[in-house]
């Protein structure tokens, strides 16, 4: 099975079969412990319904942060109980598994990542890197002498990379991407409004009226939240405008990032890159407009790929029903078992 280990959301595709789970990377567990609450099942979407609104009695960890494994014993029970959700459809009991990491990860966290997945029950495990799985979901022809560019703006890590004859050429791997979204919309509304939401309320915006570039036709959305004067719950109504100014830092980091990582990049390669421009993938590739903001500011093609939020876990998917195909064309860095 193939596993793309976000720090928003983990998904699982099983080869033959597509995408057979996809859920937020939430656990609710006791506090103070590693103990998954309602006997082993509050993962995933369960969870997720309590962020945010769990009293101390309930601690809701999101263990993955910025893409890496911040809690391994929370990650692990996780992983066992995404593992065994799968296999109850009766897919094999030890599958080898592919997961998905992002490129700028030290070979501790990758170690970490293994572990992990071995003690969840793998049988064996490689890894290969977000970007090259992307590329490979979304069906560039990364195994060719040919460059081909891939922006995975997730929830913890944006990878900007060029890819060619099956390797990363160069990346730059970026701590800034959904939950920074989030973070922004939440400061702008406080400093705003004197009005306090939470990361979800953050993230509804986001999804409703985020937008990187004008709108033919702006939109609004009623928010609710905490006055922060009052104390008292409170509604007000905001446009897409003003989240467009809230997100334009973290956006311009990102902007900032392509730009460098094409200066980086080979003059033969660069070149091929005006005629296939980049690709632009994971949840964060949804906000509208980031594709005509970045094709002005590169001047280079730039397409949302298709079905963006399950590129990554597709290619996995893809790379494991083809595994002796690629094998030669992934790199031994890349593949531990």
């Amino acid at each position: 099975m193939g596993i793309d280990l976000g720090t928003a959301n983990t998904l699982v595709c099983i080869p033959g079969h597509g995408i057979v789970l996809s859920e937020p990377s939430v656990v609710a567990v006791k506090p103070g412990t590693n103990k998954v609450l309602l006997n082993g099942n509050a993962v995933g979407n369960v969870a997720k319904a309590m962020l945010e609104k769990a009293p101390s009695s309930i601690a809701v960890v999101r263990p993955l942060k910025n893409g890496v494994i911040a809690d391994f014993d929370i990650t692990e029970a996780m992983l066992k109980y995404f593992i065994t959700k799968v296999h109850k459809r009766k897919w094999g009991v030890r599958p080898r598994i592919l997961i998905a990491i992002p490129s700028g990860i030290t070979a501790v966290e990758k170690r970490a990542v293994v572990n992990s997945a071995e003690r969840a029950g793998a049988r064996e495990v490689y890894l290969i890197s977000e970007p090259k799985a992307a590329a490979i979901g979304v069906g560039l022809p990364v195994g060719e002498p040919v460059a081909s560019m891939i922006v995975d703006i997730g929830g913890g890590t944006t990878e900007v990379a060029v890819i060619s004859l099956g390797d990363i050429f160069t990346h730059e791997s970026l701590r800034i991407a959904g939950d920074e979204f989030d973070e922004s919309i939440v400061q702008y509304i406080r400093k705003t409004y004197n009005l306090e939401i939470g990361h979800r309320t953050a993230e509804q915006i986001k999804i409703h009226i985020g937008s990187a570039y004008p709108l033919e036709e702006e939109l609004t959305l009623e928010i609710r939240g905490r006055d922060t004067i009052a104390g008292l719950p409170r509604a007000t109504t905001i446009t897409s405008e003003e989240i467009r100014e809230a997100l334009k830092e973290p956006i311009d980091k990102i902007v900032i990032a392509v730009k460098s990582t094409l200066e980086k990049t080979a003059p033969e390669l660069a070149s091929d890159l005006i005629t296939n421009g980049l690709v632009l993938v994971g949840g964060g590739s949804l906000i509208r407009g980031l594709d005509r903001l970045l094709a002005e500011d590169t001047g280079l093609p730039v397409q949302v790929g298709n079905d963006p939020l399950t590129a990554v876990a597709r290619g996995t998917g893809y790379l494991l029903e083809n595994l002796d195909l690629y094998k030669a064309v992934l790199q031994d860095e890349d593949l531990h078992s």
